[in-house]
């Protein structure tokens, strides 16, 4: 898919291009809509290797990634593999829509209350089936592998609330303190990053995680790791791939 050069639809009614953003300079805009414009590619990718890795079938689940104060989401309805980069759907952070045609992800109130609340700059949602198989068994996937210290600790499961509530979101912020991720009650995942690269990694390892959990515990009580290993854990994966 080729990316560059390509214009932003308006939002209906909102401010486009052409719209009063340009008060803001030439550029200053024209950064601002470069970098929607990687972020939607970074989005768009993210989604289809979603689909492509299992993670969620259809158009269900939802990317995001924060761009200053606007964030750009995937829309709702739309099968990834059709989306283009004039597709661009983007909000503030408080989800008025400023770029694109289509509608935002039903989930869009999940996204914002996540982004307000914490220093996240990406945020996965997904329903992968082995994650969310563990949330309709237990309110905690215990510490089975390291890198659970990846997101904080043993993963907590929101309670359950309908989707794009902000019953939902509220749930989710509360098995997110002190965690980068979460399981919804029978739902899915939600993992939020400095990266979206970084928050589907952590996605992928929640996933795998939950089946090794779900494995051992069809074999009988699955030994989990002590909060001291895990510390030791987080201090290694803080520095993991940096040069000394």
């Amino acid at each position: 898919m080729t990316w560059a050069g390509t214009l932003l639809a308006p939002a209906p009614g909102g401010n486009g291009p052409a719209g009063p953003r340009r008060a803001e300079g030439s550029g200053v805009a024209e950064k601002r809509q470069d970098a929607l414009e990687r972020a939607w590619s970074d989005v768009v990718d993210t989604a289809r290797r979603s689909v492509a890795d299992g993670l969620v079938v259809g158009t269900s689940g939802n990317v995001s990634a924060r761009v200053g104060d606007l964030v750009a989401v995937t829309p709702t309805g739309v099968p990834y593999d059709r989306l283009r980069p004039g597709d661009l759907v983007a909000v503030d952070l408080d989800g008025r829509q400023v770029r694109g045609a289509l509608r935002p992800t039903s989930e869009l109130p999940l996204h914002l209350a996540v982004y307000r609340e914490t220093g996240a700059a990406a945020i996965v949602h997904t329903h992968a089936p082995h994650a969310t198989a563990v949330s309709l068994l237990t309110d905690e996937l215990p510490a089975v592998h390291y890198m659970t210290a990846a997101l904080g600790g043993p993963v907590r499961v929101a309670r359950y609330a309908l989707y794009g509530t902000a019953e939902l979101a509220e749930a989710a912020l509360a098995a997110l303190r002190d965690r980068t991720g979460c399981l919804l009650a029978n739902h899915g995942t939600l993992v939020h990053a400095a990266t979206l690269e970084r928050a589907y990694e952590h996605t992928a390892q929640l996933e795998w995680m939950s089946r090794v959990w779900l494995l051992a515990s069809a074999a009988g009580t699955p030994r989990t790791l002590p909060p001291d290993a895990l510390a030791r854990a987080a201090r290694a994966l803080a520095g993991y791939g940096r040069p000394d």
